[in-house]
């Protein structure tokens, strides 16, 4: 079930900071007092200059399918992501419903983000 941020929109990622697996390498919980909203998401960050990072590049630093596993979506299905398991590739934020989807997506890692990107459309219909 999503989670809501107030009345501005739903929380992305539960709230992580989508910019710290770019810097510190690492899932890192953000704090309600330093969100930023984008693409009707809320986004927290952990610190007030990952929050401006963001604000220059948020397509950037966003993960793919919001809230959403990578890897069911290239199956063509709709499961909350878990933001302890994720991938940098190419410069883009994957995350997934446990490490066996991280796992799964790495093998046919063109493929997957293909398919997903093709799925995308289900994720408006939620």
């Amino acid at each position: 079930m999503p989670t809501f941020a107030g009345d501005n929109g739903l929380l992305a990622i539960k709230g992580y900071d989508p910019v710290a697996y770019f810097t510190l390498g690492k899932a890192t919980p953000g704090l309600p007092e330093i969100e930023h909203e984008w693409d009707e998401h809320r986004y927290r960050f952990s610190r007030p200059d990952h929050r401006e990072l963001f604000k220059v590049a948020p397509a950037h630093y966003a993960p793919q399918f919001t809230n959403f596993c990578a890897m069911a979506l290239a199956l063509g299905r709709i499961v909350d992501a878990d933001p302890e398991s994720w991938l940098i590739s190419a410069g883009k934020l994957y995350i997934f419903g446990g490490p066996a989807g991280r796992e799964l997506f790495q093998q046919e890692l063109a493929e997957n983000i293909a398919k997903a990107n093709q799925n995308r459309a289900q994720i408006r219909k939620r």
